[in-house]
């Protein structure tokens, strides 16, 4: 066969992985069909524009469409040069806290439709162990076409995926030799590292264990956040001074842990081995450690608030609502303001939601439930309680001292993040500084293989509708 063939890919689902995966093959030299069913999603992409925030992809995107490399459809289009499948379809969480493939088994079935001898399937986005061999190769292999195979996950960071996509290694995991090779001269077009495994399952297994291993390495850190508040010292102190000249103690700063990756990964990994009969025991105890993180504060700041607003008519101004603020990102899929802010609304019902993030659109903090403010300065101004949720640069450069005189009297500022050493800042009678790490919290919660918190999916589901 020959595999050089493959110049004309279709990219099935052009949300975060898609669109900068098919950009960057456009770019290569690829003809590629960009395929989306959300129609909002491809009015904005045809006129060179994405749906979400990743700098530099809208020029880039601009230039392949005016170039002719880049095409969009709202359905499978009947192209017979198209020789290559790549599926980037979501796989949320279900309620039950399940990975949904509905959309996998679906776009499948409309590949399997036109499949041809010759074409090759590459499923790109995160699954359960076994998915490749198990659900999208009998779909396919129903048609008795002759075809290849495998699994490639995407590794990229938001905010630097177009970098990454052609500077880490590309993992290709094939049911053959033949399929491996092929997909690995496909890749190699846009990365110059290639890894070929043996197999689907451990390309599979080393997407799930690359992002647990952060989830637990960030879950140590708010443990550490934990036994320091309760001893009342700083977490960050420990921290910072525990590996400073040190190398063998790498430990992060604690802070939220969510985004579309972090927050389902592990329980993708928990499910996958859960039907084997394997619990994996240290990756289910970090996510609830990650995720029971947003109630524990939630109940701290509400004990705090109460006792001087007993009505708990408070105003709360939430700062960062993306689930990360370095790289900035608009990306509101799994980030832990949505069961903070849940939480938040059970203790205090009668309490009035601000957002600030200089990123997220006001229609989607609309969305969440809050009235946008243009600035810091309004974020602060007549506030009861001001939280900083995300790390973006914004925040950890702020004039904290300045801004907080616009307070209401009492009232805390509290930082996930450390930003600030306390004993420099000059705050106001009634204005308290507290970071995560430096106060007691509950420890009286529920642990291991719960299902996501508070409903994210559904909220998110909700919220994108």
């Amino acid at each position: 066969m020959d595999y050089q063939h493959d110049r004309t890919i279709c990219v099935i689902g052009l949300g975060y992985v898609g669109l900068t995966l098919a950009i960057i093959m456009a770019e290569a030299g690829y003809t590629v069909w960009g395929v989306e069913l959300n129609r909002d999603f491809t009015d904005k992409i045809v006129t060179g524009k994405a749906h979400f925030h990743e700098p530099g992809l809208d020029e880039r995107l601009a230039i392949q469409l005016q170039a002719g490399q880049f095409h969009v459809s709202n359905t499978l289009p009947d192209d017979p040069g198209i020789s290559l499948y790549i599926i980037t379809v979501g796989t949320p969480l279900g309620p039950d806290g399940k990975v949904r493939l509905d959309m996998v088994r679906r776009v499948t079935r409309e590949i399997a439709a036109q499949l041809k001898d010759g074409d090759a399937v590459v499923l790109r986005s995160t699954v359960k162990i076994g998915t490749t061999r198990d659900i999208v190769l009998p779909i396919l292999a129903e048609t008795g076409r002759d075809f290849d195979i495998g699994f490639c996950p995407e590794r990229t960071l938001e905010g630097r995926a177009l970098y990454e996509l052609t500077h880490l290694p590309q993992i290709i995991g094939s049911t053959s030799a033949r399929g491996s090779i092929r997909l690995a001269q496909v890749f190699n077009a846009i990365t110059p590292t290639v890894i070929r495994v043996r197999d689907p399952e451990t390309a599979e297994m080393i997407k799930l264990i690359d992002n647990t291993s952060r989830d637990v390495g960030f879950a140590f850190a708010n443990e550490v956040a934990r036994l320091c508040g309760a001893v009342g010292i700083s977490a960050s102190e420990v921290i910072t001074f525990g590996k400073l000249g040190y190398a063998r103690t790498q430990l992060p700063m604690p802070g939220p842990v969510g985004g579309p990756c972090l927050s389902k990964d592990s329980h993708i990994l928990v499910e996958s081995m859960m039907d084997r009969g394997v619990m994996p025991e240290i990756a289910a105890a970090a996510r609830n450690i990650n995720e029971r993180l947003m109630i524990e504060v939630a109940e701290y700041l509400a004990g705090q608030v109460l006792p001087w607003y007993p009505s708990g008519a408070v105003k709360i101004s939430m700062m960062g609502l993306a689930f990360k603020g370095q790289p900035e990102t608009n990306d509101l899929r799994g980030s832990t303001v949505i069961p903070l802010l849940a939480e938040l609304r059970k203790l205090l019902p009668r309490a009035t939601f601000r957002g600030y993030d200089p990123i997220v659109s006001a229609q989607d903090q609309v969305a969440l439930g809050l009235t946008p403010m243009g600035d810091l300065a309004e974020a602060f101004d007549g506030a009861h309680l001001v939280i900083v949720h995300n790390n973006h640069p914004i925040f950890q450069g702020m004039p904290l001292s300045r801004l907080a005189r616009g307070l209401a009297r009492p009232a805390i500022v509290y930082d996930f993040w450390n930003s600030f050493s306390p004993e420099r800042l000059s705050l106001e009678d009634g204005v308290r500084y507290v970071a995560l790490g430096s106060h007691p919290m509950r420890s009286d919660l529920p642990v291991l293989g719960q299902p996501p918190v508070l409903g994210q999916a559904e909220v998110m589901t909700a919220m994108l509708a």
